[in-house]
């Protein structure tokens, strides 16, 4: 059983100062309408991505399953030429494949060096570039990186979280999303940030019983549609049709809050990491004790959390 469901807001024709003043730190996702995003949403067909995007290699995602599991890892990394990858994405039954003539494929820019560079579709595909305006939104100095992603008819990405705050412009195609508040992570059976409950419409109720307690954020983004995930806010992406988006990652926090190391925007900050690091020593010294004491200490410690650091000014 689904839990509740709450529409994501649409608003058409929000300025920069608007969104800055009134929407923006209500910390909620919000679809905008209307915004100018260039030629882009008419341009970037099949055969214009495919010529224009050029043979430049990108490592994709290759799965014989609609519904990709990060943590069990039910895909295959490869390699595709751009033009390859466009076209093959396009199609749902496949002449040429590497797994099976159904497969699903799911593209996710990385910088030249992923290791040391984030992705900016601006550096790495300069001549589509010209066709995509970003949303003046955030200061350019807080800019993060410009992720490019394709995905197939079908394919449908896990639950997760991004520490850092997105726009997802829709330039063609269709997405259906799910995002789930922060504040529901309890319900959510995270591993790391990601969910194990990959069947959110239909879940698993007995392996997942608390799920349906989660309260669910629905939109569907079509072409020239940009929704705003605030950070934190954990979400799922259902490709109803071949698509391709743009995502735009700015940094909410000071620069110092971040992982220096950090080129998918997706690395805790590094407080909250040295205080999870903390928490793992401090469990490792309960284990000394009996089940009782051990228990007993548990329980006054999440209270303690709860009354130092938990919020009231959120829902």
């Amino acid at each position: 059983m689904a839990g509740e469901r709450v529409p994501v807001p649409r608003l058409e024709g929000v300025s920069a100062e608007h969104f800055m003043q009134h929407l923006y730190p209500q910390r909620k996702p919000l679809v905008l309408k209307g915004l100018d995003l260039g030629p882009c949403t008419s341009r970037w067909t099949v055969d214009y991505l495919s010529r224009v995007g050029g043979e430049r290699e990108v490592k994709i995602h290759v799965s014989a399953f609609a519904q990709m599991d990060f943590i069990s890892k039910n895909f295959v990394y490869r390699t595709l030429p751009f033009n390859k990858l466009v076209q093959r994405a396009a199609e749902e039954k496949h002449e040429e494949f590497f797994i099976s003539e159904d497969e699903k494929y799911y593209l996710r820019s990385l910088g030249e060096d992923p290791r040391k560079d984030v992705a900016d579709i601006r550096k790495q595909f300069p001549l589509l570039e010209r066709d995509i305006k970003f949303p003046e939104f955030f200061k350019e100095e807080q800019f993060f990186s410009s992720v490019f992603r394709i995905s197939s008819p079908g394919l449908q990405l896990w639950t997760h979280y991004d520490v850092m705050d997105n726009f997802l412009i829709q330039v063609t195609g269709k997405k259906r999303i799910i995002l789930f508040s922060p504040r529901d992570a309890q319900f959510l059976y995270l591993t790391g940030s990601k969910s194990e409950v990959l069947n959110i419409d239909n879940p698993d109720v007995a392996k997942y019983p608390l799920f349906s307690k989660a309260r669910r954020h629905e939109c569907v983004l079509e072409a020239g549609d940009v929704l705003f995930i605030p950070a934190l806010w954990f979400h799922n992406v259902i490709s109803e049709e071949f698509g391709v988006g743009v995502n735009i990652f700015w940094k909410h926090l000071p620069s110092e809050c971040y992982d220096k190391t950090d080129t998918y925007g997706n690395k805790d900050p590094t407080a909250a990491s040295r205080a999870v690091q903390i928490l793992d020593r401090a469990l490792k010294t309960l284990a000394e004790l009996p089940e009782e004491y051990r228990d007993f200490y548990a329980r006054r410690m999440v209270l303690h959390i709860q009354d130092r650091a938990y919020s009231k000014n959120f829902e």
